[in-house]
């Protein structure tokens, strides 16, 4: 297994290191993981972008000193305040048409027990009028983290966030965004690490996170331009 650690020095190029993933596993058959803190950003979701007021909402979120970006994959709107932490999966596929939700499910029980480990007895669920809400999102005293998949020809990724400190700064800036897009939002739906007072030292998040996701494979490890 691959692990990728750190963070590229630009925006675009740090989301080209995580697409590369998924076509690295494709055509190698080996899996590969990275958590890491993305840049300061909102990245919107494809059903943002078709919203009437969706250059309003990249307008609050440059106001707000995040750049709005487009991903394709996940729902609505997430931000990145710097010390989010993002993490991904890429897993080789022979048939793209099944293990979905195997896969959302290993993955969700991964990230829970990382929780745990880090001090928050984090559930499975969703709270009322959450940012980008899905199935797979884990709870408590507040929504700390969401999950997303991807699927090609020869691969899926499965990726997502989990607020370790910055739940204020998120729903200040989501809430006003969501407002535009005019979709339900609770800015107290917005919970973090920190929020229950768990371990919320980012490096340490990263850590957890990536020795639960590589489990007990044999790992090389790569270093993108520079660390978190």
């Amino acid at each position: 297994m691959r692990v990728l650690r750190g963070q590229a020095e630009t925006r675009d190029e740090d989301r080209q290191v995580t697409a590369a993933m998924l076509t690295e596993t494709a055509d190698t058959e080996e899996s590969a993981v990275r958590v890491w803190t993305p840049h300061r950003q909102v990245a919107f979701g494809r059903r943002d972008t078709r919203a009437e007021k969706y250059d309003v909402a990249k307008s609050v979120a440059r106001a707000c000193g995040f750049e709005p970006l487009e991903r394709s994959v996940g729902g609505r709107a997430v931000a990145y305040t710097g010390t989010t932490v993002a993490f991904a999966k890429t897993v080789p596929l022979a048939d793209m048409r099944t293990g979905m939700e195997k896969r959302y499910a290993e993955i969700t029980e991964d990230l829970q027990r990382a929780f745990w480990r880090l001090g928050v007895p984090a559930q499975r669920g969703e709270p009322e009028r959450s940012f980008c809400p899905g199935d797979y999102s884990l709870q408590w005293k507040g929504k700390v983290a969401g999950v997303a998949q991807r699927v090609r020809t020869g691969a899926a990724l499965v990726s997502g966030v989990v607020i370790v400190d910055d739940h204020g700064e998120i729903a200040g800036v989501l809430d006003p965004i969501y407002s535009a897009l005019d979709v339900p939002f609770n800015p107290d739906s917005v919970g973090s690490i920190a929020k229950v007072d768990g371990d919320s030292d980012p490096k340490r998040v990263v850590e957890i996170i990536e020795e639960m996701l590589v489990g007990g494979a044999d790992v090389t490890v790569e270093h993108v331009d520079r660390g978190i």
